[in-house]
């Protein structure tokens, strides 16, 4: 490899300046296109120290934010593939292509992982199998649509719509983030502020309380009873709360409890819709996407009931796949098991008779997404005020228990 200095302009930024490796000059010139930038300048010089902290050539680093250190993130995978992708179309060879994506990836987990990758293509493996040593980053669907389009010899067009498929799920999964973020605060919120008076105001509240009246009102005894059981038994109170949370999370991640739980959210009156258009969307973008890209509708069924994230719809799934493998189309099993709208059965069964089946795919993918959308936005919008009316329920009948011996005292002061 070769180190060129360069000097080059942004179609949206400043001018920039900095150095890349590349076999020849031509490479350069091609590395820097695919990444947006045209160089004025492009000599060959010495190789820096350490040419991945030149941050015209990280644009994960521009993007990406602040990053915890030995940790990927979905986005880095994401850009990954996108990068990939371009320097493929570039017609730079896969080997070279990672050498200078790992050179300059700010990210030092991933840098090692994409130069293990490099080496492990320049020693004769595919780049798909190099892709499969690392299972807790590249999944089954991202290995698979590689492995076909490195056997259809399409690989460069197969990274674009894996980036394109990457960059989706991270948009819907950020927006559904974002939707949830405010609920969660209002109940950590109130799970704080309930917690600090029962712990820390009640108590100066009552002693002072028990002093001046002799008897005091059912919510104020309550109250009190409340507070004493939590600053006598906090503790084994928490330690019990952490034992619950601990088995409940080993009986959702054996196979039992993870299809109970599945099946349990499907069956949610409001959720219930929500989980099922995320579902239905994800079915229908990840089997479009891997019958765009040339895999045979068979397997692809079998990638997808392992990456629909639903056990129960996965072995539905499974169903339709041995319905196919004996002849049937896509939308007759589908029909039969019930398991999707039939309108959308009636578009998957549209397509199937026209040949445009990853594009009908696709389609019910958006239609389901918007769905989902709708859904959230609903739901969020109605969780909201729902919190907020709880944890002022809460505070209030606080607030209610201390008044009330006061306002005793008062009548009985009076009269």
């Amino acid at each position: 490899m070769n180190a060129f200095r360069y000097q080059a302009t942004q179609l949206n930024g400043p001018p920039v300046k900095g150095q890349i490796q590349a076999p020849d000059r031509k490479s350069a010139l091609q590395i820097l296109g695919a990444r947006g930038l045209f160089p004025s300048v492009l000599e060959s010089c010495a190789p820096a120290p350490d040419s991945a902290a030149q941050p015209a050539l990280a644009p994960r680093q521009r993007a990406g934010g602040i990053r915890v250190a030995g940790r990927v993130s979905g986005k880095d995978v994401t850009a990954f593939t996108r990068e990939m992708g371009a320097l493929l179309s570039a017609a730079i060879p896969i080997p070279q292509a990672l050498d200078g994506l790992g050179e300059e990836e700010e990210n030092p987990a991933l840098r090692v992982i994409v130069l293990k990758i490099a080496d492990s293509v320049r020693k004769g493996a595919a780049f798909s199998a190099a892709l499969d040593e690392h299972p807790k980053l590249f999944s089954k669907l991202y290995i698979s649509m590689v492995r076909v389009g490195e056997e259809a010899g399409v690989l460069p067009k197969v990274m674009t719509d894996l980036a394109d498929l990457l960059e989706h799920d991270d948009e819907l999964r950020g927006e559904v983030v974002a939707a949830v973020a405010y609920p969660v605060f209002v109940l950590c919120f109130g799970v704080v502020t309930v917690a600090v008076l029962l712990t820390v105001v009640m108590p100066k509240l009552f002693s002072m309380l028990t002093e001046m009246a002799t008897t005091l009102p059912l919510p104020t005894v309550i109250l009190l009873r409340a507070s004493q059981l939590v600053q006598d038994y906090w503790v084994p109170l928490l330690l019990g709360l952490a034992g619950a949370a601990a088995g409940l999370r080993w009986y959702l991640r054996s196979a039992k409890g993870a299809e109970k739980w599945d099946g349990f959210k499907l069956s949610l009156p409001v959720l219930g819709g929500v989980y099922r258009a995320a579902a239905l969307s994800r079915f229908a973008r990840t089997l479009g996407t891997l019958a765009k890209s040339g895999v045979s509708l068979l397997p692809a069924l079998k990638i997808v009931e392992n990456t629909i994230g639903n056990l129960v719809l996965g072995k539905l799934i499974a169903q339709v796949a041995e319905e196919t493998r004996g002849g049937d189309s896509l939308a007759a099993p589908l029909r039969k098991l019930g398991i999707f709208p039939k309108t959308v059965v009636q578009m998957i069964s549209v397509g199937e008779e026209s040949g445009m089946l990853p594009e009908m795919l696709l389609k019910v993918a958006d239609i389901e997404e918007r769905h989902m959308r709708a859904r959230t936005k609903t739901l969020v919008s109605l969780l909201a005020p729902a919190l907020i009316l709880v944890v002022g329920a809460l505070v209030g009948f606080m607030v209610i228990a201390l008044l009330l011996p006061i306002f005793n005292m008062s009548q009985a002061l009076e009269k």
